[in-house]
Formats: C-alpha cells, sequence, structure tokens
C-alpha cells in the first residue's frame, strides 16, 4: 500500500468528501507506525545529484531564518510550507520563495501530516510552538524524514527521552536549533576552556536578562478567524475562550504551550553551560526561586485594581543545578537590568560581561560569552586573554544539510541527546518552582532554604543581587514575595525523581495528551 493510494481511500471512505488539508485533524489520524513502514523502503541517503525536499513547518520569527537560508542552499527545495493559521500562508510568502526556486511553488497546507506523507519530502525543520516540537519531530522520523527542530526539542522531560530513542530506532538526523555549537567561537572557547586555558572550572552561570513586557489582562478572548485551532492546540487541551489578547507568541509564557524564558531562551545558554563544562548528564538535585513579578505596574488598566497579567510562568527564575562535582546557576530577568560583569572587569569593557550568555569561572580566569558568535577569556585580575569570534545561524543550518546528505545521525553539531539534555534543564527548574509556586517567602527564608543544595555559587551574593534588581524594579517584595521552589532529586538512570517531592514531580514528567496527537513513550517510538 502506498501513501497516495492510502490518501484517496481516506478521501473516499471520508464522509466530508473534502480536500485533506481542510479534514480536522481528529478525523485524519494518519498511522505513523503505517507510515514508517511505507516509508522505509526510501533510501536513507539523498541522491548526491538530486535535491532534498523540505517541508519547513511554522512561519514565525524562527521559520524566517529557516527559510532565508533553506532558499539559498542550492542542495534544497523547499516543497511545503505549514501553518494553521491561513493568513501565514500569503502568496507573497509562497512566490517569494518560488522566485529562487524557478518558479516551483511550495505547497501551503495546515497539517503537517499532508507533508510527512509525501515522498518527496526528506526532511523538515520546525519552528512551532514549543508544544509540538517534539511531536512533529517523532512523527517526522516514524515517516522516514529528517528534522530540524527549534530548541526546546521537548515541552517536558519524557519528550526529550521519546525523541533520543525515536533516532536510535529510525537511524534519522535530528538536529536541534541551539546553532551556538556550530559557531566557531564557541567551537574554539570550548577547546580553551577544556584544555585548561581558565585553569580547573566546575561552575558556570547562564544569563537571560532579556526585557518582557507584560502581555495584558489575564481573560477570554476570542480564537483569531480562519486558524485551525484543533491543529494549532494538538497535543495540548483545547481552551476556548483564549486567556491572552495576543495570540501569536505569547503562547510563550503560558505553561500549557510554552515554557517561559528558561525554557525559551534557556536552552543556547545552559547547552553552553554544560559544554564548557563536559556535563553530559541530569543533575543529581535542581533548586528554583522566583516569580512573575512587576507587571502590575504595566497595567494597561487602571481602573482595573484586579489586572493579572495573562503569563503564568516565571519573569525572574534563579535555578541551581547540583551535579556533584560541578554546578551550573541560571538566572532569568524579564524586568529591565544592566549585564552581569566578570569580578574586576574593566569599566568600559563590553565583552567582559553578558546579558544573554554565559559565564565559566576557572581557577585562573574566566570565559564570557556575550553574544552567540562572540566569547573572550581573562585572568582573575580582568586583563583580556583571548577572543572568540565567528559564525551564524548558516553555520548550523548547512551543517544539518551536510548530515542529511550523509544520511548519518553523528554528523550533526546538536544532536537529540544534546537537545534533550539542554531542554530538560528547563523543564527541571520550572517543575522546582511550580511545586514552590504558592511557597511565598522572604529573602531571608531563600537564603536559608538554599542551603538544602550543594551550589559551588556564591548563593548569597546572587540572592541579593536579585532582591536589589527587583527592588530598583518597583517590586515590593514585601507585597508580592518571591516563590521558593521545592528541592528536586532526579535519578537518571531510572528517568525519574525520588525523595520527598518525588509523586508530585513525576507527574510532571510528562502531561495529558489529546488523541491523535499522542507524543509515544521512549519505549514505544
Amino acid at each position: 500500500m502506498t501513501n497516495n493510494t492510502s490518501r484517496r481511500r481516506f478521501l473516499k471512505e471520508s464522509t466530508l468528501g473534502i480536500a485533506a488539508a481542510a479534514v480536522p485533524a481528529e478525523l485524519f489520524p494518519l498511522s505513523a507506525s503505517v507510515r514508517a513502514q511505507e516509508n522505509r523502503a526510501k533510501t536513507t541517503v539523498p541522491n548526491p545529484n538530486s535535491k532534498i525536499g523540505l517541508a519547513v513547518i511554522g512561519t514565525g520569527g524562527r521559520a524566517k531564518s529557516h527559510l532565508a537560508y533553506f532558499q539559498k542552499d542550492p542542495r534544497v527545495t523547499i516543497l511545503y510550507i505549514v501553518d494553521p493559521d491561513p493568513k501565514r500562508l500569503d502568496s507573497k510568502l509562497i512566490d517569494s520563495i518560488a522566485e529562487t526556486q524557478n518558479g516551483l511553488k511550495p505547497k501551503a497546507v495546515a497539517d503537517m501530516r499532508n507533508a510527512l506523507d509525501d515522498n518527496a519530502v526528506d526532511a523538515i525543520t520546525c519552528a512551532t510552538t514549543n508544544h509540538w516540537h517534539a511531536l512533529t519531530g517523532i512523527w517526522a522520523l516514524q515517516a522516514g524524514k529528517h528534522a530540524y527542530l527549534e530548541k526546546p526539542i521537548s515541552h517536558n522531560i519524557y519528550e526529550g527521552l521519546a525523541l533520543e530513542a525515536a533516532v536510535k530506532k529510525y537511524k534519522k538526523v535530528i538536529q536541534t536549533g541551539t546553532q551556538c555549537r556550530s559557531n566557531p567561537a564557541n567551537i574554539e572557547a570550548v577547546a580553551f576552556v577544556q584544555s585548561g586555558g581558565i585553569g580547573e572550572v566546575k561552575f558556570a552561570r547562564g544569563l537571560c536578562y532579556k526585557r518582557r513586557k507584560a502581555i495584558g489582562a489575564l481573560g477570554k478572548y476570542p480564537v483569531p478567524k480562519g486558524i485551525d485551532y484543533n491543529l494549532w492546540s494538538g497535543p495540548a487541551p483545547i481552551i476556548d475562550p483564549v486567556t491572552r489578547p495576543n495570540f501569536h507568541y505569547d503562547w510563550h509564557w503560558q505553561r500549557l504551550y510554552g515554557n517561559g524564558d528558561l525554557g525559551n531562551q534557556g536552552p543556547h545558554q545552559t547547552d553552553i553551560a554544560r559544554w564548557h563544562l563536559g556535563l553530559d548528564r541530569f543533575p543529581n538535585a535542581i533548586l528554583t526561586y522566583g516569580g512573575r513579578l512587576g507587571y502590575d505596574k504595566e497595567n494597561p488598566d487602571k481602573n482595573n485594581p484586579n489586572y493579572v497579567d495573562a503569563g503564568d510562568t516565571a519573569n525572574t527564575e534563579i535555578t541551581v543545578y547540583d551535579y556533584g562535582d560541578k554546578c551550573i546557576v541560571f538566572e532569568t530577568r524579564g524586568l529591565q537590568t544592566l549585564p552581569l560583569t566578570i569580578p574586576k572587569a574593566k569599566p568600559d569593557d563590553k565583552l567582559a560581561g553578558a546579558s544573554i550568555g554565559v559565564i565559566v569561572y576557572g581557577s585562573k580566569g574566566y570565559l564570557v560569552q556575550s553574544a552567540y558568535e562572540r566569547s573572550a577569556a581573562y585572568d582573575l585580575d580582568g586583563n583580556l586573554i583571548k577572543k572568540f569570534e565567528g559564525g551564524s545561524d548558516a553555520s548550523h543550518y548547512k551543517n544539518f544539510i551536510e548530515a542529511v546528505m550523509a544520511g548519518d545521525p553523528s554528523k550533526v553539531t546538536a544532536p537529540a541527546r544534546c537537545g534533550s539534555l539542554s531542554a530538560a534543564m528547563s523543564h527541571l527548574g520550572n517543575i522546582s518552582y511550580y511545586l514552590g509556586e504558592k511557597n511565598k517567602v522572604s529573602v531571608a527564608e531563600v537564603k536559608t532554604a538554599l542551603k538544602q543544595i550543594k551550589c559551588l555559587d556564591d548563593i548569597e551574593a546572587t540572592v541579593d543581587r536579585t532582591e536589589v534588581h527587583l527592588k530598583t524594579s518597583g517590586v515590593d517584595l514585601t507585597k508580592t514575595p518571591l516563590s521558593m521552589g521545592t528541592l528536586l532529586q532526579y535519578d537518571s538512570t531510572a528517568n525519574k525523581f525520588t525523595g520527598e517531592a518525588a509523586a508530585a514531580a513525576n507527574e510532571m514528567l510528562t502531561r495529558e495528551y489529546r488523541k491523535p496527537f499522542v507524543v509515544p513513550k521512549p519505549e514505544e517510538v
């Protein structure tokens, strides 16, 4: 049975009798296992004399970056553009792609399964909402395709483990969208650190000091007209009416779909921190404190004293990751703040600090990654030792295409394992926060609670810096106090939490899925 035969049979038997692209997703549950069996006959390695047929899933900001590169790569033909919002599949977008493909227009479809069901498609790129990333990747691999998945590649920990299992089973390529892994600046900087350039390294700090404004009042808003909301919601429950005023992008700050900035921006920096420290494993223990603070000052409705921002993820979040012999701390700040600099930094040295980056602390100096394509090493007195520069998103996309052409998952710089671990750090930090969200405490109590976890940071100094930052932003911590998360212990062999909070934490390793949008368990991919 071919895919085309399967499609024709479905359309013939369907009582709707309409085009497949318009069939509600729950009525069109293409069998991933059947699709995988049918596609195993496909050549694993594309013919070097032919082009890679590509489907780009999603049309937002990151997808536009995908399109900007792949339209120019002579080895690629874009065959599909996928988005459940027809307003994003406008003719200008399609025509602009056709201009770079000798007039060949990609098909615009709402349902990615139409693209996955086409044997002309060899690979997909995914820049959807976070809650769709893992299932998109698994469906793609099961259909015999390779996949480029934007970070975080999972919405929860088990989804990442399922992707790892899928790569092992189907022998297809997954590239995680943590493009820093392909930038020469980072490759050289990591080699420098790991060769002893700043001495012994056991501690790194990831930073997301990224201004995020309030997203508007929590309320009841209609789903924008024309959107296939069933497809958009996919693995998540259907919430209608919508509770945020801006439908697109602001889903990042609602935990049903996004993971806050710890999960949005964080996987870039936690990934680099792990890389520098040589950590290819889960942490032993995790503890988070923070809150969604300061947005009462941005109340657009001054006549509403009960204003509540529609976001439910933290905009101030500090997580400690204990690896036993090593440690990572990640700091998220969504309110306005200055970069963090190394001790004894020269006042005019812009390379000695970072807002969105990583600081690695060594026994003989520091390594500061201040941009995706720029890092600098310093001695303990703040003197510049060496600069590392170079790279762009193109390096990462090129690496993906080369791995696809070779049919070799080992050739990518950010494989599924890499993406799974870096996304998991976000999930672990958020789980600690969510479990302790109602545990409102004073700054002194935060410091006391942090003594539960082994940390190589100056914990009290980091708490003090956070307190000053919030007060500077007008946050009164006596009225809107910090939340103290729950200490979590993680067993990476069993892939589950242990200890006092294990029962509640283990429930958050995965989620309830809507059929047919079910992410399979790792052992069932």
